[in-house]
């Protein structure tokens, strides 16, 4: 039976601004969830406050809301769309079926008759309250670890007391971990619980018996109306239990699990699934395995709606979970719909991978000075990364080289440790860079033995990177020239970097390069198929991956390709890789506009990314999807493949613009604004020269390569001055200092952690007013689609500060002067495409901190606040299809738009709050105000110095 005909128009609730535990992945699901309901002629009203996603762009649904999430908003909506006959929470994480679950207390879908669907309040309830979830799990005959609900302190210790330490206490109805922690001592106890209980919403903590060093699995399900279930994936953490998935590096298939424990643990999945409530959808179930031969199984928990790990599924295997829950949800069942890679096999068949994926979560401990950077119950990852390969070790390669940390991949970079008890104690205590440290550990000598019984980390993972250290360490007795096609494939396949082998033979990265070329060792590409190749698949999403040759029996060797390359004009946008602070979501949004605008424009688009969570690696966003490390070697190998007409790296952030000079290098076009410009820009010196020659002011500044120079230059340019590194992103490393000692410290540390950067000083403008604007330039116009004004005063990341479009405190000649400069200054660059300049205003003059001629951080905001697709007419620009007078602009704004930073601190209880010029928000929401009287306005202008730091 199709689709239910009593569904016409359906409330999506989206998951609102990126914090740690709940980032873009539902951003991914809700886009893709929009989609699948506007194929079945269903109206979509979208209500979610997060400006920098695709998901609010107003193509994406028939109605969107940039409102706050809150039962008054969805009052307001349903009042002024009577014809919503629905509502589907389970696409906005646990924000959304929080706010639903409120909604339906105070009785809001019962007053408006809206229908609640894919999930069942009760199911909900049963897996968020922990004691009620026990009780059906043992009912049912699931054996769950020795646990005890608390809703008092008293309670909490009375239980401890029964399980004796080692233990663990999560907190009811949180995100990504919120309050959860493991305790091994009694001393430490009444502090965590106290947390818990406070933390939760309903003030009740669970208290189980841990099963430390347990292995540790999650699997992806789906069920339709008719109670078929499929099984899309099953992930295992390489981590033991004791880190929170979100932080664990995880492998899908799984890898350790016999077949006999492997059927056990579907059955039971399945079995839980169906138990916990009548619904149609998506549901995530974990499970914890006894490291040990008789594999006993305890479930964790089950989260019946689409997952943070449902993005990484969809992602590994192929099947878009969400697209596929959302129209079970509206009433098809499995068997009436299409796998939607193959096109000619049934959703109800499971999908098969004849490949490994690796994920590896990407942190930001830089941000936050003082953090306690032990990875345990509680999610601090702020980003993803995951790499495909033929082996769990090529899988694993390329999603080290994708995590953009200045690592080559494992080992072979001269970056390891080499100290043994620094070894020994980040083995120890879980550490985000534990990845790397067990190949340093057995590059030490370390025995496999003593590594696992430190990390539990299963033998198996263990051999894998042994056999890499094996091999590394046989490359390195040879030299370019004498290296065998033999070693060299081997090495290739394992997921060794040119750079990395380069470094065992002590050679050039090009020599590597030329030397496996010359062997015939070249990158094959294989399609993401959802069925190892045992059916035809029509979506072109591809991997790389080295083959042997393959000997027909008349003597002809070749190597299987499935990427074919059309004669069609192609144009490639390199994507910006896994999210972190200061380049997030915001550039996926641009990534994705690109590719439309392309596509718009007649060329045959392809997409070069590693970041799982997002839109832009959807199958279906761009014609060819490379799932690839954003890491020079791949790119130029696909470049190489497909000979675009040329390639877009300003959409991608800092992570596409870094590999701009080696495009320019190797002959390769960069479509819109020239390497050369982007160079100037980031060089302050030129830059300078530039703004003398135009004459526009700027702060005093200097460039220094050493603390020598640096005390010198101070006594040039006075107290206060701000330090920064050049060519970094979201303020890295920027510090105010007041005197010599601080400059000292700051610039002596920031060459120890960026060695042969330039620094660059500048006299700090105290007190002054910071305002930006973006500008789309053809070379020859300009036209400015935004000038904000920030609401806290200059020294705070432009990231981190409440900006107001249009501003709400600059005079007309201040005004006027920020026009000029922004069009003198993208004309003097020579931009085609975006540019973002940065202001300082004192005594009414306007001083230019830097600029940028990339799309910046604002661009969605201003896009959804004046309802403009502005990233399309810049993209169209940068293609030479379009002059910006071609363009009939026609912003529509009432009253102003505010982007309101969201911050994660509640992960970092201990960390310093303060603000300054290195960012540390998260993301963003906005929020619209009639006039400067309202009382948010109000607010966050009366607490604009609060946290200002120096």
């Amino acid at each position: 039976m199709p689709k239910r005909e009593d569904l016409n128009t359906i409330l999506i609730i989206g998951s609102g601004p990126i914090v740690i535990g709940q980032a873009c992945e539902f951003d991914y699901s809700g886009s893709q969830s929009l989609r699948s309901l506007r194929e079945d002629g269903i109206k979509t009203v979208l209500i979610n406050s997060n400006p920098a996603t695709i998901m609010t762009d107003p193509s994406m649904a028939d109605h969107v809301y940039l409102k706050p999430l809150t039962t008054k908003s969805i009052i307001e909506i349903l009042k002024e769309h009577p014809e919503i006959d629905a509502v589907l929470p389970t696409m906005g994480g646990q924000t959304a079926l929080n706010l639903c679950i409120e909604a339906d207390e105070k009785g809001i879908w019962e007053d408006f008759d809206v229908k609640l669907i894919g999930v069942d309040i009760a199911a909900i309830n049963i897996t968020e309250d922990r004691e009620k979830f026990r009780e059906l799990m043992l009912k049912i005959g699931v054996p769950m670890a020795p646990q005890a609900t608390a809703t008092s302190f008293l309670k909490g210790k009375e239980i401890a007391q029964e399980f004796g330490f080692p233990l663990v206490i999560r907190a009811s109805y949180t995100l990504g971990g919120a309050g959860a922690a493991i305790v091994y001592k009694q001393e430490d106890f009444d502090e965590l619980l106290s947390r818990g209980l406070e933390i939760s919403p309903i003030h009740e903590v669970m208290i189980d018996k841990a099963m430390m060093g347990w292995k540790e699995y999650e699997l992806e399900l789906l069920r339709d109306k008719n109670d078929n279930v499929v099984i899309i994936c099953t992930i295992e953490n390489m981590d033991p239990m004791g880190i929170h998935t979100g932080d664990s590096i995880t492998v899908a298939p799984a890898m350790t699990l016999s077949d006999r424990t492997f059927q056990k643990m579907r059955d039971m999945s399945i079995h839980m699934m169906r138990s916990i409530g009548d619904f149609e959808g998506g549901c995530n179930v974990q499970f914890a395995v006894s490291p040990d031969d008789k594999e006993d199984i305890i479930a964790i928990e089950i989260n019946p709606r689409v997952s943070r790990s449902s993005a990484l599924a969809s992602k590994a295997t192929g099947y878009p979970i969400a697209k596929i829950a959302t129209k079970l949800a509206i009433g098809y069942s499995l068997d009436e719909l299409d796998n939607q890679i193959t096109k000619s096999t049934s959703a109800l068949f499971e999908p098969t991978l004849d490949y490994v994926i690796v994920k590896i979560p990407r942190w930001n401990f830089d941000k936050f000075e003082g953090s306690d950077r032990t990875l345990g119950l509680q999610m601090k990852a702020v980003g993803e990364v995951m790499g495909i390969g033929r082996s769990f070790q090529e899988a694993l390669h390329k999603a080290t080289q994708s995590l953009e940390i200045k690592r080559n991949g494992l080992g072979a970079d001269g970056k390891g440790y080499r100290n043994y008890d620094e070894i020994i104690s980040k083995l120890t205590i879980p550490s985000w860079d534990r990845v790397f440290v067990i190949y340093d550990a057995i590059q030490m000598g370390i025995p496999l033995s003593r590594i696992h019984d430190i990390t539990k980390i299963d033998m198996w993972f263990l051999r894998q990177y042994e056999e890499l250290h094996y091999l590394e360490k046989e490359i390195s007795t040879y030299t370019v020239d004498t290296l065998s096609r033999e070693l060299m494939l081997e090495a290739k396949q394992k997921g060794f970097a040119d750079r990395q082998i380069a470094h065992m033979l002590d050679c050039y990265e090009s020599e590597v390069h030329e030397k496996r070329v010359e062997m015939n060792i070249n990158r094959v590409f294989k399609l993401v198929d959802t069925c190892a190749a045992e059916f035809k698949a029509m979506t072109p999403y591809y991997y790389s991956t080295f083959e042997a040759e393959i000997e027909t029996p008349d003597g002809e060797r070749y190597v299987e390709n499935d990427s074919k390359v059309t004669d069609r004009k192609k144009v490639v946008v390199l994507g910006s890789g896994p999210n972190r602070i200061g380049q997030g979501i915001e550039f996926d949004y641009c990534c994705v506009h690109g590719v439309l605008a392309a596509a718009e424009c007649g060329y045959e688009t392809i997409m070069i990314n590693c970041n799982p969570e997002t839109v832009s690696t959807d199958f279906d966003t761009a014609d060819k999807l490379y799932f690839e490390p954003v890491f020079w070697e791949h790119i130029y190998d696909i470049i190489k493949h497909e000979k675009p007409e040329g390639v877009i790296v300003q959409l991608g952030g800092q992570t596409a613009l870094k590999l701009a000079e080696k495009l320019s290098k190797y002959g390769i076009k960069i479509l819109g604004t020239s390497f050369e410009a982007l160079d100037l820009a980031e060089d302050r010196g030129s830059f300078s020269e530039l703004l003398v020659e135009n004459d526009i002011p700027f702060p005093r500044f200097g460039v220094a390569e050493s603390a020598d120079e640096a005390l010198v230059l101070a006594d040039e340019l006075d107290f206060p001055l701000l330090v920064r590194p050049s060519y970094v992103l979201g303020g890295q490393g920027m510090k105010i200092v007041i005197n010599k000692e601080e400059l000292e410290e700051h610039v002596v540390d920031l060459l120890r952690k960026i060695p042969n950067n330039k620094l660059l000083l500048d006299h700090y403008l105290d007190g002054a007013i910071e305002a930006e604007a973006d500008a789309i330039c053809d070379g020859e116009d300009v036209y400015i689609i935004g000038i904000m004004e920030h609401i806290e005063p200059c020294g705070v990341h432009s990231g981190d500060s409440n900006a107001t479009l249009p501003p709400f405190n600059l005079g007309e000649f201040v005004m006027q002067q920020i026009k000029d400069h922004t069009k003198k200054i993208a004309l003097a660059l020579n931009t085609v495409g975006l540019i973002n300049i940065q202001f300082a205003i004192k005594d009414d003059t306007v001083y230019i901190i830097e600029a940028n001629p990339r799309a910046s951080r604002t661009v969605p905001f201003i896009a959804k606040a004046y309802k403009e697709p502005y990233v399309n007419y810049a993209t169209k620009v940068m293609l030479g299809e379009k002059k910006v007078k071609d363009f009939k602009f026609d912003p529509q704004l009432e009253g102003y738009a505010i982007k309101q930073p969201v911050f994660s601190f509640n992960k970092f209880p201990n960390v310093n709050k303060n603000l300054g010029p290195e960012m540390k928000s998260t993301g963003e929401s906005i929020l619209f105000i009639d006039s400067l009287k309202d009382d948010a306005f109000y607010n966050l202008y009366a607490r604009r110095k609060m946290y200002l730091s120096k």
